[in-house]
């Protein structure tokens, strides 16, 4: 054997033991612990970045209730970009990831690496010169006006010219949590946050001879934190040290089309909550103004902000299901979905609660303009306690992705849409208050989560699925 060979093997050896490891540990430990072991850290790193969306609507509200107004339209589009990098195509390359290593398939794992970064950095550039080209009519569209609309278009042309950075970045991430590593991505994310703290007002008000920015300051410092994560999780994935790693290889179909599987169905369900929320908003500024806008877009901040809070279980669940089901293990799958549904449940129910309670404590963050006030409180008085079925449906959706199976969550978002939006205008064009949207919104969310639930029960995800005893011959069959 020559010196090379016995140099590449001495380097591989422990990325193996430690991809054995780590894969063993998702298929046999304990559900619960081994759950909330993967969860903490991620959740810290959707609450960091969670944040930065907060820290910026706290110093931009100094500005007024126009920019923040501005803000509030341009928001939809912003989550919708991180919940499609994140979530949606995000989630499709770590439910791939997963159940190759599941399979013992290590050398798949990589091509999938590679194939993820190429499809972020494509649909970033596509989802910029969109936002870039079609933000104006977009927000008009939407209600927005005069100095709305200017502080709109001001953060967007940022935020969105910069957008592919935060495409990369996601898509490292997500190559990373599909090997059940959730430390990383949190401990970068956690120290771009803490970077973005003194930026953002840096930037938005200025300081000496450093102009301010206006919100545009706000946009040009999410995107300094964007690629300043998207370096370090470069890095540390091309640096070895991840159990995945992109590799210069000939380029395939089945790769990119097991990641775009479930991220493609994934994306129109991360379409759908954006566009309920939008087209909320256009219909709570038709009937109200700008005020209301601003209300309703900062009161609807708190149900985004679940997004991500459930995301932190959500990560863990497209690995230790997606992974499960890659080794044949459909009962203990079944098992880490609902454990982890019930703690999402919980989490998101305590926080509607608290907001239905005292909604002005979370609103008067932002501003003191009664309108705004008014509307954001009657929001979350009567939408905030149907928070929990969200958490409860989100958290089966993204167990969901790590099966593979998202027809039913994309039904399931669609009667959201209907009862939600749907029967939101029919109340509003019948006479009926703002409060009957609300109402209409929160009954979206119980069907949301009710019909996703109850598809799982029925064994959608099973249908047509490889007996457990044929998976092990056919890795067999691969080992000889």
């Amino acid at each position: 054997m020559s010196a090379a060979t016995e140099t590449r093997g001495a380097r591989t050896a422990p990325a193996t033991a430690l991809r054995n490891e780590r894969t063993r540990r998702l298929l046999e430990q304990p559900i619960l612990p081994t759950l909330l072991g993967l969860a903490w850290p991620n959740m810290l790193i959707m609450l960091a970045q969670a944040s930065s969306g907060l820290i910026e609507t706290w110093w931009v509200g100094h500005l007024g209730t126009e920019a923040l107004a501005g803000m509030a339209l341009v928001f939809p589009g912003v989550m919708l970009m991180q919940m499609l990098s994140g979530g949606s195509i995000g989630g499709g390359i770590s439910s791939a990831v997963a159940r190759a290593l599941g399979r013992g398939e290590p050398q798949e794992a990589d091509s999938l690496a590679l194939h993820a970064l190429i499809i972020n950095l494509a649909l970033g550039v596509l989802t910029s010169a969109a936002m870039l080209l079609f933000g104006a009519p977009l927000y008009r569209l939407l209600g927005g006006e005069g100095g709305a609309l200017t502080a709109a278009l001001s953060y967007s042309d940022v935020v969105f010219g910069g957008g592919v950075l935060l495409w990369i970045m996601n898509a490292l991430a997500s190559v990373i949590r599909g090997t059940g590593n959730m430390l990383v991505p949190a401990l970068v994310t956690c120290a771009g946050v803490a970077l973005l703290l003194p930026l953002s007002p840096l930037l938005i008000f200025g300081l000496g001879p450093l102009p301010g920015l206006g919100v545009a300051g706000g946009g040009v410092a999410l995107v300094v934190m964007y690629l300043g994560a998207a370096i370090a999780l470069g890095w540390y994935v091309l640096s070895g040290r991840n159990l995945a790693r992109p590799r210069l290889m000939r380029l395939r179909w089945p790769p990119a089309a097991e990641i775009l599987r479930v991220g493609a169905v994934g994306s129109v369900s991360s379409l759908q909550t954006n566009v309920t929320v939008a087209t909320a908003t256009a219909l709570v500024g038709n009937a109200a103004g700008s005020g209301a806008i601003a209300g309703f877009g900062t009161g609807v901040r708190l149900e985004y902000l679940l997004v991500p809070l459930v995301f932190g279980l959500g990560a863990p669940l497209v690995a230790l299901v997606g992974t499960n089901i890659g080794a044949g293990q459909h009962e203990r799958a079944l098992r880490i979905a609902w454990t982890g549904a019930a703690l999402a449940f919980a989490v998101t129910e305590i926080v509607g609660i608290l907001a239905a309670l005292f909604p002005r404590a979370w609103l008067s963050l932002f501003g003191a303009d009664p309108g705004m006030l008014d509307t954001g409180s009657a929001y979350l008085r009567i939408v905030g306690p149907f928070y929990g079925f969200f958490g409860f449906g989100l958290a089966l959706y993204f167990a969901s992705q790590g099966a593979g199976r998202l027809l039913w969550p994309l039904i399931a978002g669609l009667l959201r849409l209907a009862v939600g939006i749907g029967g939101g205008f029919v109340l509003l064009r019948a006479g009926l208050p703002l409060a009957s949207l609300f109402a209409a919104l929160g009954a979206g969310l119980l069907v949301y989560g009710v019909v996703i639930a109850a598809s799982i029960k029925a064994g959608v995800w099973f249908r047509g699925a490889t007996p457990h005893h044929e998976i092990v011959s056919n890795r067999m069959l691969r080992a000889r």
